[in-house]
């Protein structure tokens, strides 16, 4: 039986909205050369991806500029990254037959304002009162419908549904900061 690479990647959440890091788990076997690693990466209202040349084992920290989201200011200054569905291709030589593609929901911005709304409530370490138990009531909700969204995008595969979820989320938060604080 023939011997083949197992490739594999990895996007860990980060609270850091302006960086997007990935790295490599792929399982390499001895008896193939590794060579041509691409990276393709198409962010949330782009169509076409940026290509990124990577070697075996990379640990990359992106941001706008190499997403090519921000186009100027890149030495000075880095926009927040998008939230939204990213698709990430890694392949290497045979690039048309050797290659693992994934989607990626990235919720960090929402995620942030989620954590300050949790800040902002006034909370001890004893039983809380109606009005605080009932704010945290819907938080949880929130939270659970941006989990829902991420597990129907990334391992589901069902793209759609997840964004419904995500932006029923996202609005949800939005009323609960109108209403609360």
């Amino acid at each position: 039986m023939a011997s083949k690479h197992q490739l594999s990647l990895e996007v860990p959440e980060t609270n850091n909205c302006q960086v997007f890091r990935i790295f490599d788990t792929s399982l390499y076997t001895d008896d193939l050369e590794v060579t041509c690693g691409t990276l393709q990466i198409t962010s949330p209202g782009f169509n076409e991806p940026v290509n990124i040349e990577v070697l075996p084992g990379f640990n990359l920290i992106l941001n706008a500029c190499t997403l090519g989201i921000q186009s100027s200011n890149c030495g000075t200054t880095s926009q927040r990254l998008p939230d939204g569905i990213y698709t990430i291709r890694y392949s290497v030589s045979p690039n048309d037959k050797v290659y693992v593609e994934y989607q990626y929901l990235r919720v960090c911005q929402t995620l942030n304002k989620y954590f300050n709304f949790l800040c902002k409530l006034e909370m001890a370490a004893c039983e809380p009162q109606a009005d605080v138990k009932a704010d945290l009531e819907e938080l949880r909700m929130i939270r659970s419908f941006i989990d829902a969204a991420k597990v129907k995008v990334e391992y589901c595969s069902s793209p759609q549904q997840g964004m419904d979820l995500f932006l029923y989320a996202q609005s949800r938060l939005q009323k609960f900061g109108k209403d609360c604080c």
